[in-house]
């Protein structure tokens, strides 16, 4: 069972009490834990063959509306959060520098629905205590701290020198931004001639895509019938191509597309589609 998947079951057997209002709102937590999985993938940087630091210090920026509804749980939601990221990490073997923590903060610029994840890494005077299987690195000397989006500012003892920024042509990861390929696993290179496939994942379940497009929704006439109430009859398509893209065919709630409400958008591997309450996993490769 994926990451995601055991927090959101760890969610849900609260849904009837402390958490109840928590899923009333227009973010829902597993977004959000998504977006914190990206954001450790975004800014993982590899140290050496058997290290690679993601950031530890996540600050959630939520609309009015959404840090309201939210906030109240905001230290409970909070320890949900970290305790996914540590539980990603161990899967993905990440290296912290210090305690996992998620805050939540209120951003006037957002409107409801959307959020922004930002991300740094700090360093602990102790060795991290993290989850068995996730190594920590030890504490960074005294110096500059580091500031969100980027690295520590100083390397442990007979490691590489960290970067002092990302590498040329990155982004930072967070609200608007692609996801990038993981740092442990960079993107092969298409194999020439190579056909590419793909499909998208619910709920634990794969759907080919065999066509050049592929229509989402309620309707029994839709290629992919989604039995969710937020979902509309012909709720959104999704045409393959180089790149694929998603379009939104007029439903009442929209579409969600990387944190970002959208009603066209460019996908990738990996990215997640947020259709009412149901997340849509879409995936591309070669051969």
């Amino acid at each position: 069972m994926g990451v995601l998947k055991k927090f959101e079951q760890r969610l849900e057997g609260l849904v009837n009490g402390t958490f109840a209002k928590v899923f009333k709102s227009e973010v829902q937590p597993v977004e959000i834990a998504g977006a914190l999985q990206r954001e450790c993938d975004n800014n993982a940087t590899i140290w050496n063959r058997d290290r690679t630091v993601v950031p530890n210090d996540f600050i959630v920026e939520l609309s009015t509306p959404d840090f309201e509804r939210l906030s109240p749980y905001s230290g409970q939601l909070g320890d949900e959060l970290a305790g996914m990221v540590r539980d990603y990490a161990k899967q993905q073997r990440y290296t912290f520098m210090g305690p996992i923590k998620v805050h939540l903060e209120k951003a006037d610029d957002l409107d409801t629905g959307l959020y922004r994840v930002r991300s740094r890494t700090l360093a602990s005077s102790s060795s991290q205590q993290g989850a068995p299987g996730v190594g920590a690195a030890p504490a960074a000397p005294a110096g500059r701290p580091g500031g969100y989006g980027y690295p520590p500012a100083a390397s442990p003892a007979g490691a590489p020198p960290m970067p002092a920024a990302p590498p040329p042509g990155g982004r930072p990861g967070g609200y608007g931004y692609p996801p990038a390929a993981s740092a442990q696993r960079p993107p092969a290179a298409p194999a020439a001639g190579g056909r590419t496939r793909h499909w998208i994942e619910i709920n634990g379940t794969r759907h080919q895509i065999s066509r050049p497009t592929l229509v989402l929704g309620r309707s029994t006439d839709a290629d992919v019938r989604i039995d969710d109430p937020g979902v509309s009859r012909r709720h959104c398509e999704i045409r393959t191509g180089t790149p694929s893209t998603i379009q939104d065919l007029g439903s009442t709630n929209g579409i969600v597309v990387d944190g970002q409400h959208t009603t066209r958008a460019t996908l990738r591997d990996g990215s997640r589609i947020v259709v009412g309450s149901t997340t849509v996993i879409y995936r591309q490769a070669e051969g």
